[in-house]
């Protein structure tokens, strides 16, 4: 009899673990439900997400295949791992991640959602908070190697696209 109520007691202990330490770090199905599960839009990150992590303190590290470009508002720039601190609205601490502003690339450092019904989303960049239209983040965006973004200042063609390929 002891010896079945030890067991029973384990796998209380088992269940009682899965459900309240592994469940929770299971991943969404993809990067962008877990955003969206978060109060925060899909398109804060690219298409391509290769993998992420979540711990059970909130700390994220999003994993992509290489460095890349995007644009919302401004340019946009992806290292190749993105790491924050995620909790409902908001992403804190963010590394990986710089906006152009001004012919400056500067870093985000958190990017918040306070109201979803105001419609905006703020951007800490350090000097400046930009509040832009969560709209502009509804959809992931397709984020380019940094290579395809040579634009000429002239046309605002990239040279590629005219057929010239960009010499080093």
């Amino acid at each position: 009899m002891a010896v079945l109520e030890s067991h029973f007691s384990i796998c209380q202990w088992f269940l009682g673990f899965l459900m309240f330490v592994v469940l929770p770090l299971a991943h969404s199905d993809s990067i962008h439900d877990l955003l969206r599960s978060k109060g925060l839009p899909a398109g804060l990150l690219p298409k391509d997400v290769k993998s992420y992590t979540l711990d059970e303190n909130g700390r994220l590290e999003v994993l992509l295949d290489r460095p890349c470009l995007t644009k919302f508002e401004n340019r946009v720039y992806f290292e190749t791992i993105v790491r924050a601190n995620i909790s409902y609205g908001e992403l804190i601490g963010v590394e990986g991640l710089s906006q152009e502003e001004l012919f400056l690339w500067l870093p985000v450092k958190d990017i918040i959602v306070d109201d979803p019904s105001s419609g905006l989303i703020l951007f800490d960049i350090g000097v400046v908070h930009k509040q832009l239209s969560l709209s502009l983040f509804e959809d992931p965006p397709d984020c380019k190697p940094e290579n395809q973004w040579t634009l000429s200042l002239r046309t605002g063609v990239s040279k590629k696209e005219k057929g010239f390929e960009v010499q080093k």
